[in-house]
């Protein structure tokens, strides 16, 4: 059984990492096109380094933690591949590191990871967790003060190509099952990802209410990633 998970800011949420878009759809009280576009960045680098530098910030309190859905993904996998029961892999929209810190090993990151940074100039792509401003010095040559500020969030912003798109539908075409969890249902080309799986694939969508992708999905588990997903794993690993 080819198994591919996709999820979203709501596994997350529940170990204190706050989604992005409030009600009024302001990203911490900024407007998205401000804090998470190569437009913003490019008006205003001050703005957005901050921007990031905070949620890095809150990312690295040891208060915030893997819960049990994300431990529960990271078994599931460990005992589907060591009995070889197919192929596996986690995509997610979120960019922090809670995954791996669970235990999972085949992650896509599809929209980036908060603790990197990318250069401006070259794309090399380095492991970060200090805040990032318009005199960082660049890590591999610190005393080029033409480098200094060139590292930007190795994140994915609007109007910028998410990671790994062909490996996405690959995995979609050929899943047996596939778990969208945590997910809104409205940012695309995740939304769509349910669509390129085959007729034959079994989909589950968890979330806390229905999405507008809801109808795509054969199943749909209403409440909390961290009770629904080890009760639905269990499931699985039972038969």
């Amino acid at each position: 059984m080819n198994v591919l998970i996709l999820t979203g800011a709501g596994i997350s949420a529940e170990s204190g990492i706050p989604t992005f878009r409030d009600a009024n759809g302001l990203w911490e009280g900024h407007a998205f096109e401000e804090v998470a576009t190569p437009q913003g960045f490019a008006r205003n680098p001050e703005l957005v380094q901050e921007f990031y530098n905070q949620r890095r910030r809150a990312l690295l309190n040891p208060e915030i933690r893997p819960n049990a859905a994300h431990v529960a993904l990271a078994e599931f996998e460990r005992d589907h591949l060591e009995h070889g029961r197919g192929d596996f892999l986690l995509v997610t929209q979120n960019i922090d590191n809670l995954h791996q810190r669970a235990g999972s090993q085949n992650v896509l990151a599809m929209h980036g990871q908060l603790l990197q940074a990318r250069c401006t100039y070259t794309e090399e792509v380095f492991d970060w967790t200090a805040d990032l401003t318009a005199d960082t010095p660049h890590p591999e040559d610190p005393d080029n003060d033409a480098l200094r500020g060139c590292l930007r969030p190795n994140v994915v912003w609007f109007g910028e190509m998410p990671i790994g798109l062909t490996r996405i539908e690959k995995a979609a075409t050929q899943a047996d099952l596939f778990l969208a969890i945590g997910t809104s249902g409205v940012v695309y080309p995740a939304a769509g990802i349910v669509a390129q799986t085959s007729p034959e694939c079994r989909r589950i969508e968890v979330n806390l209410d229905d999405t507008p992708a809801s109808n795509a999905f054969d199943e749909t588990i209403r409440g909390s990633a961290s009770v629904e997903v080890p009760k639905l794993l269990n499931h699985f690993k039972a038969m």
